[in-house]
């Protein structure tokens, strides 16, 4: 066997096994993934819990029922939203600071078809814990909390991404697209003088 072909057999082998493990680590994902997805399924059962000020980021209660109390608005934005029936639109999010119990919460307070973010002052809230990019965690009103506001649509378990197992299967199959490529450029080159 040449040089050259040893040389590419090698990166060849190397290239399938890191493909492989990548294939079995999507593998173990789509367990966790599977696991994550359960246990939010199961959220909706859980009774009423308390928002947390301050999530876990390694735990985070989504998809549970919470209440909680916005003492005072400490600012407004609208962000894209959608309504109960799927209309797009705005969703109105708040950040409300709690006191001097912990640094606050972020809620969806409904849901329009303007930007322009209605007047509310706080109050009570209760809801749905839904994912927040700065915060982590949001809770969305299931009611609306301002005159002009529908509510927001709540999180959907199948808006979750599971695509895990579909990646291991292509890690699979480009490893094995490189090894009979390998297996058809030896051939060749073996028989070319």
């Amino acid at each position: 066997m040449k040089r050259g072909t040893m040389i590419a057999g090698l990166v060849t082998a190397l290239a399938c096994g890191a493909m492989i493990k990548l294939g079995l680590w999507q593998l173990q994902r789509a367990d966790w993934k599977n696991g994550l997805i359960a246990r939010y399924a199961s959220a909706k059962s859980l009774p009423e819990m308390a928002y947390p000020t301050t999530p876990d980021p390694k735990d985070l209660p989504l998809f549970r029922r919470a209440a909680g109390l916005c003492k005072s608005v400490t600012g407004a934005t609208a962000v894209a939203g959608r309504s109960p029936t799927g209309q797009t639109g705005w969703s109105h999010i708040v950040t409300c600071g709690s006191g001097a119990e912990g640094p606050g919460m972020t809620v969806d307070i409904g849901w329009s078809r303007k930007p322009d973010n209605p007047v509310w002052k706080g109050g009570p809230v209760s809801g749905v814990i839904g994912q927040d990019p700065k915060a982590l965690i949001r809770l969305i009103s299931a009611k609306p909390l301002a005159p002009g506001l529908e509510p927001s649509q709540p999180p959907s378990i199948e808006e979750i991404p599971n695509n895990h197992f579909g990646y291991a299967i292509q890690w699979f199959l480009f490893a094995g697209i490189a090894a009979v490529i390998f297996l058809i450029a030896a051939f060749y080159r073996k028989r070319s003088p």
